[in-house]
């Protein structure tokens, strides 16, 4: 029995995970990487495997960096069933055809290459098929999954894996605290060997309630300013729990100008369908709100644009105003636009609300890039750059402790994906300390045999 690490090794993005037991190939997550061009150009290779031999894949949330190449996965060979929480699945399908979109109009563009077509994407929803969580499921004959709740995304799961005796967890990505809307993340519970996403595991976020403070001051002061406020937010997630807190803030402080909020995001507003869709994901106080007729997804001076000319209009409209866009790291999507004509207006800011991969362009922002390009236009940044680490759907270092601490025996093994070298090597070292687990970070293609563990 070995596991063979296929992306997101010594990196945040391409999650992928090959587990071969019994005779048998199983795929956990299948992701694009992110970043910068070369990143990128990587989703072009071919897989360290023969898609053709894998015999099931097991999805744990609909990030892209966790679903971005099933299509080309599919389109290489592989014919199994993809298991998944049921809110995963429309939620893939709209990050895997936004995906195929936006490449399209860069190869228009630029004449970047395409991984796949929105056609492709669409095919590959056929072989998904969702399941409830803490079913357990016999994915192949003798083997069995099961999808608790990983706190990070609506739908998130991390999934325990039982096969020849082992009980295996890939834990996806695991959610941060004080998360509103979506359900706190489940103990760990047995386990042997545990891979474990790293992306936060050399550092501590700030309270959530600091997190919304942090967001208040920034709208106050930018509002009293007269500027423009930039969020370029994940589609799923981190757009509705901006505008939840969004929605807490105009109706507890009147003393807020009035100004609009722009989401700028069809597929924003398209996930945001999805999520009224499940209320059965919502935590207590989120069911409580919905119970009660508060709709804490939309708000008054919420104003959802869905065409280019809508989205164009945008620049007309006085200030001060709000944009929430995607894409979530700046490589792309109509946040690009609205950075290029707020950037050097110093009264205005950008509000950074997630991880940014390494070489995006909301990485060089975030390390203090005072000149950027953007459309290959040189761009000067003065408007203020500010990160709020609170608000990042990913578990910070304590998090992931404590989250470890859970199981009633530590893991035996533990692999540390899904982070940069700094991450991963110092919350494995971290492991290793505490609890006694064998902690490794594992290279790119890399098999590790796990039969003895």
């Amino acid at each position: 029995m070995y596991i063979q690490f296929c992306g997101a090794n010594r990196e945040v993005t391409g999650s992928c995970h090959l587990l071969e037991a019994g005779g048998k190939k199983i795929l956990v997550d299948c992701g694009m990487f992110q970043g910068n061009e070369f990143s990128e150009a990587k989703n072009l290779d071919d897989f360290p495997f023969d898609p053709r031999e894998v015999d099931v894949m097991l999805l744990t949330h609909a990030h892209l960096d966790h679903v971005g190449r099933i299509p080309k996965l599919v389109k290489d060979g592989f014919s199994g069933t993809i298991f998944c929480t049921k809110a995963t699945v429309p939620l893939a399908q709209i990050v895997m055809e936004d995906a195929a979109r936006i490449m399209a109009y860069n190869n228009r563009k630029f004449h970047s290459p395409v991984v796949y077509t929105e056609e492709e994407a669409t095919i590959s929803v056929a072989q998904f098929e969702g399941i409830d969580y803490h079913e357990r499921v016999e994915f192949l004959p003798g083997m069995f999954a099961t999808w608790k709740d990983a706190g990070h995304i609506f739908g998130s799961a991390f999934i325990e894996v039982e096969v020849e005796g082992k009980r295996i967890v890939f834990s996806g990505d695991i959610g941060n605290t004080d998360a509103p809307i979506i359900k706190d993340t489940e103990d760990l519970g047995e386990v042997d060997v545990l891979v474990l996403e790293s992306t936060y595991g050399d550092r501590l976020h700030e309270e959530r309630a600091v997190a919304r403070e942090m967001l208040h001051k920034l709208v106050k002061d930018t509002c009293l300013s007269g500027g423009v406020i930039m969020i370029p937010a994940f589609s799923i997630e981190r757009t509705q729990e901006i505008i939840h807190d969004l929605n807490h803030m105009l109706e507890t402080d009147t003393s807020l100008p009035h100004f609009p909020v722009y989401l700028d995001s069809p597929m924003a507003i398209a996930v945001t369908r999805v999520f009224e869709q499940f209320p059965e994901y919502y935590d207590a106080e989120a069911k409580a709100h919905l119970d009660a007729g508060d709709n804490f997804l939309s708000f008054p001076s919420l104003i959802p644009t869905y065409t280019k000319e809508q989205s164009m209009e945008i620049n007309s409209s006085s200030k001060p105003k709000m944009v929430i866009a995607g894409a979530g790291m700046m490589n792309g999507g109509r946040i690009l636009h609205h950075a290029q004509r707020y950037l050097p207006d110093p009264n205005s800011v950008l509000v950074i609300v997630g991880y940014q991969a390494e070489g995006s362009l909301g990485r060089k922002l975030y390390e203090g890039t005072k000149k950027v390009t953007i459309f290959n236009d040189p761009v000067e940044v003065h408007a203020r750059v500010k990160a709020i680490g609170g608000m990042s759907a990913h578990a910070d270092q304590k998090k992931l402790m404590d989250w470890i601490a859970t199981a009633p025996q530590p893991p035996k093994q533990v692999f540390c994906v899904h982070g940069e070298p700094t991450a991963a090597t110092t919350l494995a070292h971290k492991i290793r300390d505490s609890f006694g687990s064998e902690a490794y970070v594992p290279e790119y293609a890399e098999q590790v045999d796990i039969t003895h563990i």
